[in-house]
């Protein structure tokens, strides 16, 4: 088990006082078996009023209200949480899932089919073409093996970078330019995934770099598939790893536009652009 302390501060600076309109975050780490919130406190100004919410997909989702205008919005979490898994598990899967392709259990299907249905369908020529020789349904080949080469061939053949720009990129801009960031080369890859028949979803949340300078932390997204006997198990195509207990998991979602740390509008003159400032820390607590 380890203990670590996730520090996530938000700023928006705007050129004139603005009307805040209610803002919803997804900061506060999932709570489960490997995972337990120890304590989460949220430092919020201007003045307002906060409600918190399980969405459909079990994400802790805090609503906040504003109750005066601003010029400036800050929003400072801090939660500390204990890991129980330390390392990947071993992938335990049923029989007839151990190679691809496998059909899921029709009593599973029902809940599996929104993770199934494609993202961008436009692009699926350009998909299928890049992992032609990796997600082939004739081959029969060993699934953990093929999802390992998908992780690992998007680490390996395409450039990261930090992107500011909100949203993700599409499988096809993603491939045509080489590079993207961590939320694209999870979209990549939910995509791929998807193609093959495969149910797979976007997780957004934070990862432990004990190797990164202080202050160089983000926060970070990967993709989880539906493994029958494993259940939802975590790759990370940025890093071509499969997902450990250094990642920290904040919220999931079937769509990967749809859970960004915070979201909210404001109402002010047009065309105004705040200036955004994000700082994000996540260390290890000694024992």
């Amino acid at each position: 088990m380890r203990r670590i302390h996730i520090q996530h501060l938000t700023s928006y600076h705007y050129a004139e006082t603005v009307t805040l309109l209610p803002h919803t975050l997804h900061l506060r780490p999932r709570d489960g078996h490997d995972l337990r919130v120890v304590s989460s406190q949220l430092d919020i100004s201007p003045a307002f009023q906060i409600r918190w919410k399980r969405d459909v997909y079990g994400n802790s989702v805090a609503v906040v209200n504003f109750m005066q205008p601003g010029q400036d919005l800050v929003i400072a979490s801090d939660v500390v949480v204990e890991h129980y898994e330390e390392e990947p598990l071993q992938f335990v899967l049923e029989d007839n899932a151990r190679r691809f392709p496998f059909e899921y259990d029709p009593a599973e299907q029902i809940d599996l089919a929104p993770y199934q249905s494609l993202i961008f369908p436009q692009d699926q020529a350009v998909v299928k073409d890049w992992v032609a020789g990796l997600c082939n349904p004739s081959d029969g080949v060993d699934t953990i093996a093929m999802l390992t080469s998908v992780n690992r061939k998007i680490a390996n053949e395409l450039h990261y970078q930090v992107r500011e720009a909100p949203g993700v990129q599409s499988p096809a801009v993603t491939l045509a330019s080489g590079t993207g960031s961590c939320r694209d080369f999870a979209t990549l890859f939910i995509e791929i995934c998807r193609h093959c028949g495969l149910a797979g979803r976007f997780i957004s949340g934070y990862v432990l770099n004990e190797a990164a300078a202080d202050g160089q932390t983000a926060t970070h997204a990967w993709a989880e598939v539906y493994l029958p006997g494993s259940g939802w198990r975590g790759f990370d195509p940025s890093s071509g790893l499969v997902v450990s207990g250094d990642h920290i998991a904040a919220a999931v979602h079937r769509h990967p536009e749809a859970i960004p740390p915070v979201a909210g509008s404001f109402v002010g003159s047009a065309n105004i652009r705040p200036e955004l400032s994000v700082e994000v820390r996540v260390t290890r607590i000694p024992e």
